[in-house]
């Protein structure tokens, strides 16, 4: 009856359900990343788009090492394999240490060169009265999701052929036109007031942000992933001990 308690209280202080569950999600998570990159990289050879096939093929090998991490780790931990924790803690501190070091390097590159190279291509298109049939479309659609109109100078870079996608609907982010001052522009007709170009910088400054920032965050949860591995292996080692001087007969109380 004794030995059957002590097994029980053993069980009961396992971090076995807790790394189970951490991983659970983990897999979950990057099932899902899977399933994203694999529809972008669908939709990027249907529209023809280039890509460096280098960073794709990177994507699915840290997406799908993730999954069979996640799958190792799981069997380990249900098996009591120490040899699955080895192999799983070996590849969550190299992915760890990989991600969060690269993150920390390329973040100035990333916020700062990237940033740039945007504001200075929607820069090169202008005056936007001459600019190409292709950086049109571009410039209405990001009129149209971030409710803006111009560049630089709102309206006026337009000139006298100002877009539809510059009509306002919104009380409060519209300015009204005046015929004249507009250079030939209809009259009366209700514009967006805050040019484009602040508006998208800010939005991708966020956007790379956030990539930067869940990039770090995925580091820091391998990290606790790879504690958590470790002190398993720890407790099902004791477990294992415990279990053949259980067998030997040669138990003594208090020893663990």
């Amino acid at each position: 009856m004794q030995r059957n308690a002590v097994v029980v209280v053993a069980d009961k202080t396992s971090l076995k359900r807790p790394f189970i569950f951490a991983n659970a999600v983990h897999m979950a998570l990057c099932f899902f990343m899977l399933t994203m990159t694999v529809a972008w990289h669908r939709d990027l050879i249907q529209t023809g788009k280039l890509v460096s096939s280098v960073s794709v093929a990177l994507m699915y090998v840290i997406e799908i090492g993730c999954l069979l991490l996640s799958l190792l780790g799981i069997f380990g931990a249900c098996k009591g394999k120490r040899w699955c924790l080895i192999m799983y803690a070996t590849g969550m501190a190299a992915a760890s240490q990989t991600i969060i070091v690269r993150t920390a390097l390329s973040y100035q590159d990333v916020y700062e060169k990237r940033v740039l190279r945007e504001e200075s291509k929607l820069l090169s298109m202008m005056p936007l009265s001459g600019t190409s049939k292709a950086n049109r479309t571009l410039l209405y659609s990001i009129q149209e999701e971030f409710e803006c109109c111009g560049l630089i100078e709102g309206y006026k870079d337009w000139g006298s052929s100002i877009p539809p996608s510059c009509n306002c609907h919104y009380p409060g982010k519209c300015i009204r036109l005046r015929g004249s001052a507009t250079l030939g522009a209809p009259k009366n007709q209700y514009v967006y007031q805050e040019p484009c170009l602040p508006i998208y910088v800010s939005e991708l400054k966020l956007a790379f942000s956030l990539a930067m920032a869940i990039q770090f965050g995925s580091g820091v949860f391998w990290l606790v992933l790879l504690v958590m591995s470790i002190k398993l292996m720890g407790q099902i080692k004791r477990k294992q001990e415990f279990m053949a001087l259980l067998q030997s007969n040669r138990y003594v109380p208090g020893a663990f």
